[in-house]
């Protein structure tokens, strides 16, 4: 029995947008709520659990940066942050008079929103706009990487950002 191999896992490509789908996609969101959440992680790569963990004082508007706390692995670590979500983002604070969290949970302020409201939130959204590739937050962060290497970004500072221990 231990002689016995796995039978290997296929490995799929990702689905990637261009820049103009992209952007018809956001643009396309309709509760100003997730289009700020979905724009947070394509602009800087997070994980969904990640920028529904952001809190204000994750922003560094001075160094421009976002700050990571915990991502996956347990590690910490900054992504730049753009100065159209930095505007964003400051709109979004002021509009829904946020106190610490970025993405709240609705009925408790105190801890995020939860992860398969967006999901299913983005499911609604393909069907009513019939898209015929599947887009989900991680499409957003593959968006994010793909275009940043076809911009002329290394792969490695593509792997720091996107908190990633090696490339894959």
């Amino acid at each position: 029995v231990e002689r016995i191999r796995f039978a290997r896992h296929e490995r799929r490509l990702p689905v990637v947008l261009s820049i103009s789908e992209t952007i018809a996609f956001l643009s396309s969101i309709d509760i100003p709520r997730y289009r700020v959440l979905l724009m947070t992680i394509y602009a800087t790569g997070l994980r969904l659990s990640e920028a529904l963990a952001l809190r204000a004082a994750d922003i560094d508007s001075k160094r421009m940066v976002v700050r990571v706390r915990q991502g996956k692995g347990k590690k910490d670590r900054y992504v730049p942050l753009p100065p159209v979500l930095l505007e964003m983002l400051r709109e979004y604070w002021r509009r829904e008079h946020l106190r610490d969290l970025l993405f709240p949970h609705l009925s408790d302020p105190s801890r995020p929103a939860d992860p398969t409201g967006v999901q299913r939130y983005l499911q609604r959204m393909r069907a009513k706009a019939r898209w015929a590739k599947k887009i989900t937050p991680r499409t957003l962060r593959h968006c994010y990487a793909t275009h940043l290497i076809e911009q002329g970004t290394s792969t490695r500072v593509v792997q720091v950002l996107l908190g990633h221990s090696n490339v894959h």
